[in-house]
């Protein structure tokens, strides 16, 4: 969660190069530990040179960390949870990590789970390019529910036609449009 909180707005090399530092100074990311860290203890990380200085990305690692834990205490993990839950709702899953975590909403979220693993969409502009290419009537840049129940309807539809995984259906969308798709 945390290197794509911090990656969204930055390159992402930036982040990539200082990640050993973050590991150290969130104390390797243990949601146990950094629950029970006083105040002084976030505040001194604003001036951690090892790590990206940003007030509000650092707390929300404090407040993602809670989120996890509560997860945890409902679900038996958050990897059961993530588990369980369908790709063919994954704006129910994107609206759980808005609502109850921390700067987690639009991509940021969608990356969080396409890079832990998770089967689902990212609505990249070329993954929106093609989308609306099908035909779909959906906004430049996808965020409200309409577009986002659109855009899970039409991944719905071609995961129940071809069986193919949602991440897969994803990546071929957004290879078949733009500047990523070789000419023919």
């Amino acid at each position: 969660m945390t290197k794509r909180v911090f990656s969204a707005g930055f390159a992402w090399s930036v982040i990539e190069s200082k990640w050993p530092g973050f590991e150290k100074a969130f104390l390797g990311f243990d949601p146990a530990k950094l629950t029970f860290q006083p105040d002084d203890f976030w505040h001194d990380l604003l001036s951690d040179t090892a790590i990206v200085r940003n007030g509000a990305k650092i707390n929300s690692v404090r407040e993602n960390a809670a989120f996890v834990q509560e997860i945890a205490k409902e679900h038996g993990s958050f990897g059961k949870l993530l588990a369980k839950w369908p790709s063919s709702d994954e704006i129910g899953l994107l609206n759980l990590l808005n609502k109850r975590g921390s700067r987690l909403g639009g991509n940021t979220g969608q990356m969080f789970l396409r890079f832990i693993g998770w089967d689902g969409f990212v609505t990249s502009q070329d993954v929106i390019a093609c989308l609306r290419d099908v035909g779909l009537d959906i906004a430049a840049e996808v965020k409200s529910k309409g577009d986002l129940a659109k855009v899970q309807a039409q991944f719905n539809a071609w995961a129940e036609e071809t069986g193919l995984p949602y991440v897969q259906l994803s990546r071929i969308c957004a290879m078949s449009i733009g500047e990523n798709r070789a000419p023919h």
